[in-house]
């Protein structure tokens, strides 16, 4: 496998908060010509088998995938995490974790909604969820929509669900070291998730590439569906600082929401590693 390869390692389906099945995202994704495909949904590997199945039916290989939510320097990061052992109990365990302060901070948004005259949130958002222990940010903003609050999700994350909003409810999730180690114990690989899009100083950015490397993490997307071209340059370059292999992923949740559909990326700039040369052992063959 070569850097000019149309991989797309960084999508979500109904078992987080995307809104296609892993079925019908493979389809998609083979349709849009994807190579090499990934399904990584939030703190959650249960459609990690449907996933697989679904890329070997449209004879496209396949990374096993999920997206860990971090807290760093008081910013939420995510960190993906490729080519793993889907069955690894630490990992499942550690996810676990992640996971179960998410139905409490959702009850706490709803409480807040109601108190600035929305009400009936936590309610509204249940009915946009695939899976209960997964209830986010996302689903909120999809029940502001269909309730006419807002008029598409952009707004909803104006004047909503954010830092100094209504419906802004912080949460502590795992330790970096701690979701890299998850990853990396159950044999795959790490790697830093859409980097421009945190509010980080350039000191806590450098702070952060610094300790993920020194916890094993070994990638970060350069080109994904919220970078600009600059981006990929700007990060092209820190993943030669750091020696990190660079990754690819349209981030897709939604035909209606998502601004890059999946496999529609450039490709990775020829001087980079690609992250599929670390993993070439964990792909499943088309």
């Amino acid at each position: 496998m070569t850097t000019y390869l149309n991989a797309d390692l960084h999508c979500h389906s109904v078992v987080s908060d995307g809104t296609l099945a892993p079925e019908d995202l493979a389809a998609r994704a083979r349709a849009n010509g994807v190579e090499l495909w990934a399904l990584t949904d939030h703190d959650e590997i249960g459609g990690q088998p449907r996933a697989a199945a679904a890329a070997r039916s449209q004879g496209m290989a396949y990374l096993t995938g999920t997206e860990i939510s971090v807290s760093f320097a008081n910013t939420t990061v995510h960190i993906v995490g490729l080519g793993f052992d889907a069955d690894n109990p630490q990992l499942a365990q550690g996810l676990a974790t992640t996971r179960g302060g998410r139905g409490g901070r959702a009850r706490e948004m709803a409480a807040q909604l109601a108190q600035a005259g929305i009400h009936g949130a936590y309610e509204g958002a249940l009915k946009f969820v695939g899976n209960p222990e997964l209830v986010s940010r996302t689903h909120f903003a999809r029940f502001l929509v269909e309730t006419r609050v807002c008029r598409d999700t952009s707004e909803v994350f104006r004047k909503f669900l954010v830092e100094g909003k209504p419906g802004y409810v912080p949460h502590r999730w795992a330790a970096l070291g701690d979701a890299v180690r998850w990853i990396t114990d159950a044999g795959g690989v790490a790697v830093i998730a859409h980097p421009a899009r945190y509010k980080l100083t350039a000191n806590e950015e450098y702070a952060l590439f610094s300790e993920f490397k020194a916890h094993g993490g070994q990638g970060v997307e350069v080109v994904t569906g919220s970078h600009s071209a600059a981006e990929y340059v700007t990060y092209g370059a820190m993943a030669q600082e750091f020696g990190l292999a660079a990754s690819r992923g349209s981030d897709f949740h939604s035909p209606d929401e998502s601004h890059t559909d999946l496999g529609a990326l450039p490709l990775l700039p020829g001087t980079l590693t690609p992250v599929w040369e670390l993993l070439a052992e964990r792909v499943h063959p088309a």
